[in-house]
Formats: C-alpha cells, sequence, structure tokens
C-alpha cells in the first residue's frame, strides 16, 4: 500500500528489513547502540560487526545516544549504504508519544542531511521496549506524513512490518490518515 504526499511516496511494505532494496534502513536502537536482538540483531546479522563497531564508535567519543536522537552509520554488507540508529522509549517512561515522534523526525532530518532519497523504518520499540504497536502506528505515520508535508528531497518512505498484525495496524493508521 503507498500514498502520495507531496513529491513523497510513503509505502507499506510486510517483510524483512534488511532485504530491502533501499539507500537507508533505520535500526529500533537503544541508547548504548548495543545491536541484541530484534530489528538490530538482525542488521548485525546480515550487515556485518562493521556495524557495531561503528556504533561502540559513536558511543565512545560522544557518549550514550538520548531517547528521541538518531545517529548514522555505514550499512556494512547490508543492500542499504547507511543504516540510521534511532532510539525509541521504553513503554512506561513516560512521554512516549513526542520520544517517538521525535525518533522519527530525527530519523528523517539526518537522511536527508546525508542525500537519502529512500529509507525504509520497522515498528519502533514495539518489541522489547513494549510500545502499542497503535501508538506505534499513529505517531510514526503522522510524523513521516507531516515531515513529506514540508518538502523534502526524501522520495520515499517505506515503513516495513515483519509481521501481517503490525502491517495491518498499520495499514489501518495509514487509510485514516488526513493527507
Amino acid at each position: 500500500m503507498q500514498v502520495n504526499v507531496g513529491e513523497t511516496i510513503i509505502e507499506l511494505v510486510r517483510g524483512d528489513i534488511t532485504e530491502l532494496d533501499v539507500d537507508c534502513i533505520v535500526n529500533a536502537a537503544n541508547s548504548l547502540l548495543k545491536m541484541g536482538g530484534g530489528v538490530a540483531g538482525a542488521i548485525r546479522r546480515k550487515g556485518g560487526p562493521k556495524i557495531q563497531e561503528e556504533c561502540d564508535e559513536i558511543v565512545s567519543k560522544s557518549g550514550p545516544v538520548p531517547v528521541g536522537g538518531a545517529v548514522i552509520t555505514g550499512g556494512g554488507n547490508l543492500k542499504a549504504r547507511y543504516v540510521i540508529h534511532a532510539v525509541g522509549p521504553v513503554y512506561g517512561e513516560g512521554d512516549e508519544e513526542r520520544k517517538l515522534r521525535d525518533a522519527t523526525l530525527n530519523s528523517l532530518k539526518l537522511a536527508e542531511q546525508y542525500g537519502i532519497s529512500s529509507i525504509a523504518f520497522p515498528a519502533i520499540s514495539t518489541g522489547a521496549f513494549g510500545l502499542p504497536k497503535k501508538i506505534c502506528a499513529e505517531v510514526m505515520i503522522s510524523a513521516a506524513i507531516s515531515y513529506a508535508k514540508g518538502g523534502t528531497k526524501i522520495k520515499k518512505i517505506i515503513f516495513c512490518l515483519y509481521d501481517e498484525e503490525t502491517f495491518n495496524i498499520f495499514k489501518e493508521t495509514l487509510e485514516r490518515s488526513k493527507i
């Protein structure tokens, strides 16, 4: 499913984010950029050790990435040239919607700075961080639409959802969105 927002396509796909042929994929990261399980683990396994090494270097130089923040590394062995590591909130810590919106918007701004024309997001914070998928879909889709409406050189914003339940929640949310 896809919709046009200005010059940008917002698209939903179901599948493995590490297999997408895009300029950049987004990692659902923790503040220390340790790539353990979930999306991060899949990126580490497919992308190789170079991505984790770059993450470790960022944290050793600048300290932990704040919740809502985003940093960029190379894509290692992935099809994607870059990985943006967006730190989403843990459900229950408070102010989760703002923090997730910040993580989404900061990822898009970073992509813009690097001349990235296609970017794919997972459902940030819905795995180990426990954020309800419906909240995630509402926040991330509205942030992407808002960003695209503001004018951007990013041509395609993809939400790559791993399972059917998450895909359907994002699909219903996008269908209800006011574009």
